[in-house]
This record gives structure tokens, sequence and C-alpha cells, in this order.
């Protein structure tokens, strides 16, 4: 009778083990998959942004130094390796199209273009896309670092270099969670 109990111990563990394996693998090919979507919009993102420019360009010709900026901005956000860089690009970027839609508040011709209010329309469309799908990928990196960190699944997590995965972060966002301060002393 012990034998067929260490037997079933030993079945247990082994099923234990599998079972937290494949979910791990599951689990970081869901955080693939996810981040494969925010790329999807982040490269829609990129289309659009030289169509918009050049719409810009039309009536703000002497904003070169702008143009530029985006334009610089845009390519360090395509060729971006790395979760962190993806998120330091793309802070950038999205400051540098502020500066756009500012230069644009000058021209009231060009707030009036159909093609300009199109394009903007997209690109808020576009922007509101890559947040959902930001939101998606980071709830899932945390469903899988928190995999990672729980015990028993950490040994698992050591044995076959399970690491910890990157959230992706906009740096604004990490300027809008610091507290303001307020002061009223008119002295």
């Amino acid at each position: 009778m012990p034998f067929f109990i260490a037997i079933a111990v030993i079945v247990l563990i082994v099923l234990w083990f599998i079972s937290a394996y494949n979910g791990f693998v599951k689990l970081r090919e869901r955080v693939k998959n996810a981040w494969a979507q925010v790329d999807v919009q982040l490269k829609r993102r990129y289309d659009l942004i030289p169509n918009l420019v050049n719409t810009v360009k039309g009536y703000a010709k002497h904003e070169r130094g702008t143009f530029e900026d985006i334009t610089k901005a845009r390519s360090q956000a395509m060729n971006a390796q790395s979760i962190a860089e993806q998120s330091e690009a793309e802070s950038q970027l999205t400051g540098t199209l502020k500066t756009l839609f500012a230069v644009a508040e000058n021209y009231p011709e060009l707030k009036a273009d159909a093609n300009f209010k199109q394009l903007q329309e997209e690109l808020t469309n576009t922007e509101s896309k890559i947040a959902f799908s930001r939101q998606f990928y980071n709830d899932t990196v945390q469903k899988f670092n928190v995999k990672i960190k729980v015990f028993p699944n950490n040994i698992i997590a050591g044995m076959f270099n399970f690491n910890k995965m990157d959230y992706f972060n906009l740096d604004g966002e990490k300027e809008a969670r610091n507290t303001v301060k307020v002061d009223f002393d008119f002295d």
C-alpha cells in the first residue's frame, strides 16, 4: 500500500510540474501575442505620420525644425529593439506630435483642411487603439510576472529561464503620477 501512495504522489508531482511548465509557455506566448498587437498599432501610427507631416508642411513651410524632430523621433521608434527603448522612443514621438498639433493651431486654414482633419482623426483613433493594446499587453505581462514569482512556480521558472518581462510604459505617465504641489501662499 505505501508503494502505491508513493507512486501516486510522484505522479501528482509530475503532473503539477507539466501543468506549471505549460502554463508558463502559454502565458509567454500570450505576452508575445499582446506585444504583436501593440506593434501593429504602432506601425499604423508610423504610417500615418508622414502623411500628416506632409499636409502640415504645405501650410507651415518655415516649421522645418518641427518636421525634422518628428521624422527623427519616428525613425527612433521604428528602430527600437527592446520594450524599454520602445517606451522611450514612443514618449519622444508623442511629444513631437504634440508640437506638430500646436503648430497646426497657428494655421486656421490648415485646421479647416479636410485631409488634415481626417488624418488627425485617424491618428486619434490609432492612439486609442495603442492605449488599449498597451493596457492588454501590460495586464498579460503582469500575470506572467506574478506567476514566475509565486512559490512553487518560481522553482520551475528558474529551472527553465522564464524571466520577468518589461512593461510598456510611456514617460508622460510617470510625470502624470507625480504629486502636484499647490501653494496658496501669496506673500
